[in-house]
């Protein structure tokens, strides 16, 4: 009986202990399920509060595009509204305005920043495909984010790019734009919008890719100016 009574004790045979061990272990998995279920839920909280602080864009859904593969909205101001002035300073080593430009078909391309490689794929694939741009009217392209203008210059220099991009820090003129507004950061940073702007000032074609379901952040430039040439007005 006393070696019976020993062997218990040490968990040998008697089983007490291993009952002890596993009341234990159902313990310890209760206690973790527990943590995931709180996880879960302040999951949900936060998207429930990103949902409301980030309301849907104000533009005009539109299912856009000549290829459903890049489907777009078309935001406010719009085709035949007069584009908004600005002057932000420039990779180009100056300040840029859009009134030096009048005269000039531009186009420029609101894009998320230094850490979405894909917007920057599309500032080169626009310079390779330069010809075909200038071919459907395009004199300029102007692109501007919201990162300092240091941090830019240096990005376009270390990709050798010469698209001129402009800073716009505080979102002024972004807002201004709405393009803001079509971007998977909410509306802290733009996302990926196209406006062409005719020699006289005014819009002749707009397009939100950046928006939800898809949230693009590249579109081939024959595909991008198959849009244009589909939906710009005269």
């Amino acid at each position: 009986m006393t070696g019976r009574t020993a062997q218990q004790k040490r968990g040998g045979t008697g089983g007490r202990p291993v009952k002890r061990r596993s009341a234990a272990a159902r313990r310890r998995w209760a206690r973790y399920a527990g943590i995931a279920l709180a996880v879960i839920a302040v999951t949900a909280a936060l998207y429930g509060v990103f949902r409301t602080t980030n309301p849907a864009p104000t533009g005009t859904a539109s299912t856009g595009g000549t290829d459903a593969t890049y489907p777009y909205a078309v935001g406010q101001p719009g085709p035949g509204q007069p584009a908004p002035g600005f002057t932000l300073a420039s990779t180009a080593g100056s300040q840029q305005s859009l009134t030096s430009l009048r005269g000039k078909t531009v186009l420029l391309y609101f894009q998320e920043g230094l850490m979405c490689q894909p917007c920057w794929d599309q500032i080169s694939d626009l310079e390779r495909n330069a010809a075909a741009v200038h071919t459907a009217g395009v004199d300029q392209i102007i692109s501007i984010t919201t990162d300092p203008i240091d941090l830019v210059t240096r990005k376009m220099q270390d990709l050798r790019l010469s698209t001129p991009v402009l800073s716009d820090p505080d979102l002024a003129v972004s807002k201004t734009y709405h393009a803001n507004e079509y971007g998977m950061m909410g509306t802290s940073r733009d996302g990926h919008t196209f406006i062409l702007v005719r020699p006289d000032g005014t819009i002749a074609w707009r397009a939100d890719y950046g928006g939800a379901p898809k949230y693009t952040m590249f579109v081939p430039t024959d595909r991008l100016l198959a849009d244009l040439k589909a939906g710009a007005t005269r």
